[in-house]
């Protein structure tokens, strides 16, 4: 797709969220199983849920712009998911490795945040006020998330983490 007008780059910046949202349906209930707590297993289970009412207000934005549904490949979600799975995969299910997941799953809601403002902005420059309202659910959501997995660390997780993987807090 060739970007030649601000509507071109909505478009396009909308397919990309749509494809990132798309890859995060499948990878959050993985994140999920991995947990080791049980507050943060119920937390990425409801962000699932949200992240379907997300991929469904983008389904909106297209209908309302006479477009297809359909994402182009998110290549920074498809980055930071494989990194969400590479702490998965060399930390045992433990207080460490939930602080592991939590720290990429803040890196996928800070990319979101950003993405999200961006297009919102562009829908308001380009007077799409439909397509405004619904992408500051979507943005007021990611943030709210965030703030859930930073209390999450804050309150119990980076602790326990400390506490199994410390090896006397020597530096090396």
């Amino acid at each position: 797709m060739k970007i030649e007008t601000m509507d071109d780059l909505f478009l396009a910046q909308i397919k990309d969220l749509y494809d990132a949202e798309k890859q995060l349906v499948k990878a959050l209930p993985k994140m999920a199983k991995a947990a080791s707590s049980q507050e943060l297993r119920q937390g990425f289970q409801e962000h699932l849920d949200q992240t379907k009412g997300h991929v469904s207000r983008l389904e909106q934005i297209f209908d309302q712009l006479g477009q297809k549904a359909s994402g182009s490949k998110c290549e920074g979600m498809s980055g930071l998911i494989d990194e969400g799975e590479e702490i998965i995969d060399q930390i045992e299910q433990s207080p460490l490795r939930d602080a592991g997941i939590i720290g990429a799953a803040q890196k996928v809601e800070h990319y979101e945040i950003a993405a999200y403002g961006t297009v919102r902005t562009f829908a308001q420059r380009l007077g799409h006020r439909q397509a405004v309202t619904l992408l500051e659910q979507t943005l007021n959501e990611e943030k709210q998330t965030d703030q859930r997995l930073t209390q999450l660390a804050e309150t119990m997780i980076n602790e326990e983490a400390i506490q199994v993987g410390s090896s006397g807090g020597s530096a090396a």
